[in-house]
């Protein structure tokens, strides 16, 4: 899921006609690249193969998603688009607060991990 929201988030600006609002299509464009590159280097299997563990990233996500969320009045430009970043903020802090901080892979037969949501 990180993927899709990262690649909507660079999308953004085009998508909901903010490109012309330097604040808010960078703040947008620096989540959602963040949000990639955070999801590149996670260990979402629990392998210890990447660097960034699940916890961190949970962690990351709740910071990024109140940034986002902050970023209209924090940089002066929610007099023009507010929604966008606001709502995926929220989603974001949502997600990072309400997922499972642990593999479970281990513990389900054939090595098969039941899901990152409790």
């Amino acid at each position: 899921m990180d993927y899709i929201v990262g690649i909507l988030l660079i999308a953004a600006p085009w998508i909901f006609r903010f490109s012309d609002v330097g604040a808010a299509k960078w703040c947008a464009i620096a989540v959602g690249l963040l949000t990639l590159v955070m999801s590149l280097m996670t260990d979402y299997d629990g392998n210890r193969k990447k660097p960034v563990s699940m916890a961190v990233h949970l962690t990351m996500d709740v910071v990024m998603g109140i940034f986002l969320a902050i970023s209209p009045w924090l940089f002066g430009f929610n007099d023009v688009v507010y929604l966008p970043h606001l709502v995926v903020g929220l989603l974001s802090i949502g997600a990072g607060l309400c997922t499972v901080r642990t593999s479970s892979h281990s513990h389900t037969p054939g090595g098969m991990g039941m899901g990152q949501f409790s």
